[in-house]
């Protein structure tokens, strides 16, 4: 069994005078954008606009290496899809469903909560002031193909979907070589998808944001991809709503040293084992229990298949960091802003009151980072690389619109209307403020009836 290195994972403390600038160099992330990415990116959107299907299918075949003759042979029927959650294994079918069922369980609860039903109020004057919320029309969705296959995102981003009310969702997922993965297809059919073609990178993305003659456009797109996908979506933006571009994986555990050490360098792990750009952050107030979470991780490192691309993760963006105390820990998770937080401590929630920058909480050391992943129900699309400073995990809002509601009363317009006359005369726009004018009992127009 090999030992620990200080190669593998960084020990930073926060005591020490360059700490601060240790930390922003550990965060730094750039997805500098590799301009021979977007060059391709931009050429095939811009072909998709113009020749549609052919473009689509020219490309797919070409990177997919397939044969097919139409979009339409790339189309799965949905009794396939059906069929492919008829064949899963009895066990692996109800982990689907249950966590299915969690998931729509949740988003049903926040649709409630998050103010889906819209309002109004009434004014003394009889003016009626409100908000209507209507879902979208037609989603996108991608999801991952080829060796990855993540049935859970097809969950994530499906379900919330249909909670919200979207009439129509189209789902896209390359098929290298024509495999296709049942247990995405299975996923697909317990979500609600209702079209699902098998097409991938940006040739995918601009068919949703444009339309072609057999794909219909969508409003929004959402779902992770690989490089190609994210440089198309930020082009198609505009066009077309996304949900965002994530960065690489993040988890921080905030840890008082009463968890079993095993069970936190797993967590670590578990980020980590996505790619070798994943973060994996450790702060503790005891040194002796990072001692043990470094011995732990030495420890069991070498049974994990993924244990390269671990090792890649931990040594370049991983840290166990020592804190003054568990306040000083929840001030630097602040800063940090992590996709995914764990406080694994007694009483975690007095510490999560002290948080405002997370993607996810998981509270207490039960609560690990991989059940929210599958099926504890809140969603795993997350904001990353600090953007949980400004943004939320995807939900049912994110698949609906909000529209001004303004009825104003003969009698409301007289007070109104004085007073946007007068702040666009102060603007300079006339048109503005006689169109106010025209509403007055007392206008000239009125007064030379």
């Amino acid at each position: 069994m090999s030992q620990i290195t200080p190669s593998l994972i960084a020990r930073l403390d926060s005591s020490q005078a360059d700490f601060s600038e240790k930390l922003a160099s550990l965060l730094a992330f750039e997805a500098n954008e590799d301009e021979a990415i977007d060059r391709v990116v931009a050429q095939i959107l811009l072909d998709v606009k113009k020749r549609g299907d052919a473009a689509v299918l020219e490309t797919t075949n070409r990177f997919d290496r397939l044969t097919a003759h139409s979009i339409a042979e790339l189309e799965i029927p949905q009794a396939e899809l059906h069929a492919a959650l008829i064949s899963l294994s009895p066990e692996r079918r109800s982990a689907l469903e249950t966590a299915a069922q969690r998931v729509r369980s949740y988003h049903e609860i926040q649709k409630t909560e998050c103010g889906s039903a819209g309002f109004s109020y009434a004014e003394a004057d009889g003016t009626v002031l409100g908000q209507k919320v209507t879902p979208l029309d037609r989603v996108g969705i991608y999801v991952p193909g080829g060796k990855a296959a993540y049935p859970s995102s097809v969950l994530m981003n499906a379900i919330p979907a249909k909670v919200a009310g979207v009439k129509e969702i189209i789902m896209v997922v390359p098929t290298p070589d024509g495999v296709k993965n049942s247990l995405v297809l299975a996923a697909a059919a317990i979500a609600g998808v209702d079209r699902v073609f098998t097409v991938g990178g940006a040739q995918a993305v601009g068919a949703l944001a444009y339309g072609t003659q057999t794909i219909p456009q969508v409003d929004k797109i959402v779902g992770p991809g690989n490089a190609y996908v994210a440089a198309a979506k930020r082009r198609v933006f505009g066009t077309v709503g996304i949900d965002m571009i994530a960065g690489p994986s993040e988890i921080l555990v905030i840890c008082d040293g009463t968890t079993d050490p095993d069970w936190v360098a797993m967590d670590l792990f578990s980020q980590a084992e996505h790619d070798e750009l994943a973060q994996s952050i450790l702060l503790c107030p005891d040194a002796a229990y990072l001692d043990a979470v470094s011995a732990s991780i030495a420890k069991l490192i070498e049974a994990m298949p993924r244990q390269e691309i671990i090792r890649t993760s931990l040594a370049n963006r991983g840290a166990l960091i020592k804190v003054r105390d568990m306040q000083e820990a929840c001030d630097i998770a602040n800063n940090i802003a992590a996709e995914h937080l764990e406080i694994s401590a007694e009483n975690p929630q007095q510490w999560a009151d002290q948080i405002r920058h997370a993607g996810a909480m998981f509270l207490g050391r039960y609560s690990s980072e991989a059940l929210g992943d599958y099926c504890a129900g809140p969603n795993h699309v997350l904001p990353t690389s600090r953007t949980a400073r400004f943004s939320s995990p995807l939900g049912v809002y994110d698949f609906q619109k909000r529209s001004s509601m303004i009825h104003v009363s003969q009698q409301g317009a007289q007070s109104l209307g004085k007073v946007a006359a007068e702040l666009a005369y102060g603007e300079g726009l006339q048109a503005h403020a006689r169109s106010a004018e025209y509403r007055l009992k007392l206008s000239p127009e009125i007064c030379n009836e």
